[in-house]
């Protein structure tokens, strides 16, 4: 019997890497697991294997990039990279943004996951069949006043995938980009507003059914489980309530 396919998801240690990794081992695919919270992926991997599942944990921080080099020589080949390791800090204007802020969500967001695509990009092409996802935001599409930092960011894995697929056109992988608009996970608002349960709570105040990391997760799945010729480009995936990063419906 061949061997389950590998997937590599980062930032899995909560919210959408979460979700998309028990999303992708349901669907047959021996998870990898890596985010730099080493309790949280070893639970994950318990649960999973609990569940008949394959899944391995492996502790990583995506800007290390020795430390990725080395994780990437565990691998022949692999099946799919889910870049979703990222996140956001602060809300302030530009005038007075912390420039440390844009440089950690720059590192984590773009570095980060160039650094993956690049350390993997070999065991993908040695797959015949390989899948590269990048979580973007639709902040990578559109800007809004307090979210220069993160929006620059986006545009910046954005930017990442779509030249990517320029060129290893011809090569046997895909670059799919799944752009998600509001997310409602238990620690993306608080981790932007530094643990400010107010403040995190007011990004989705009388917001009818944000998108979930589950949601997210199933869009995930399902662009990388079409047929090896059809490329999901770019999929933006928003809530109902909310028709741009700026236009958002609440009932308050």
């Amino acid at each position: 019997m061949p061997s389950a396919p590998i997937a590599v998801v980062t930032g899995a240690s909560s919210g959408i890497g979460a979700a998309t990794a028990r999303q992708l081992a349901a669907s047959g695919y021996r998870v990898v697991l890596t985010a730099r919270r080493k309790d949280r992926i070893e639970a994950l991997a318990e649960e999973l294997t609990a569940a008949g599942h394959q899944a391995m944990p492996y502790p990583l921080d995506v800007t290390d990039r020795a430390a990725v080099d080395e994780f990437a020589t565990a691998f022949r080949t692999i099946a799919v990279l889910v870049n979703n390791a990222g996140g956001a800090l602060g809300a302030d204007p530009i005038a007075t943004a912390d420039p440390a802020d844009w440089r950690q969500m720059y590192e984590t967001n773009v570095l980060g996951t160039l650094n993956l695509t690049q350390a993997l990009l070999p065991a993908l092409t040695a797959s015949g069949d390989g899948t590269v996802v990048v979580v973007s935001s639709t902040a990578g599409h559109g800007t809004y006043e307090g979210g220069g930092g993160y929006v620059a960011a986006k545009h910046g894995s954005h930017v990442l995938a779509e030249t990517l697929r320029l060129e290893i056109v011809g090569t046997p992988v895909r670059v799919i980009e799944v752009a998600p608009g509001m997310v409602k996970t238990e620690e993306f608002a608080l981790t932007r507003f530094d643990g400010d349960t107010e403040k995190a709570a007011k990004v989705y105040a009388g917001v009818d059914s944000p998108l979930s990391a589950d949601d997210v997760a199933e869009t995930i799945t399902w662009a990388v489980t079409r047929p090896s010729h059809v490329n999901i480009d770019l999929l933006v995936v928003r809530p109902r309530a909310q028709a741009s990063n700026t236009k958002v419906h609440r009932e308050l």
